[in-house]
């Protein structure tokens, strides 16, 4: 699977990972979680086509079908990453990452799908694919 996210998810990685780096255990611990669920989604052959504990689907969502990705319980650490799967069955778009869900609650999933719809839309904006998922020529 061929992984995408916008600057925002970008720019949040670039920090956790200095955070890391500069010896903070808890940044290295969120940090390690978000690689191991971006090499999990890099590893499917297709969107997933039922929940296990790993991937949900988000009930939340709005416009869009999404997806949430976790990782094992770790007391206190609650990663999660939003993502969606365009019909094109090799792409999968990061739209939200909650650093540490943990500290945030049910807060987080308040407002996922309008902000993953807006995240999706630029995407789609951008010319990737068009609305129905399927590749802009």
């Amino acid at each position: 699977m061929e992984l995408f996210w916008p600057d925002s998810f970008d720019e949040q990685l670039d920090r956790l990972e200095e955070e890391a780096e500069s010896g903070d255990e808890r940044a290295e611990a969120v940090f390690e979680y978000v690689a191991a669920e971006m090499d999990y989604l890099r590893r499917l052959s297709a969107p997933p086509a039922e929940e296990t504990p790993t991937p949900k689907t988000v009930r939340q969502a709005n416009r869009y079908q999404v997806w949430r990705v976790s990782h094992p319980y770790h007391h206190g650490i609650a990663v999660r990453l939003i993502v969606w799967f365009p019909h094109d069955e090799n792409t999968a778009v990061v739209a939200l990452f909650s650093g540490d869900k943990a500290n945030m609650g049910d807060v987080f999933y308040d407002s996922v799908g309008s902000r993953a719809d807006q995240i999706i839309d630029q995407w789609i904006r951008e010319g990737e694919v068009d609305e129905n998922g399927e590749e802009d020529i």
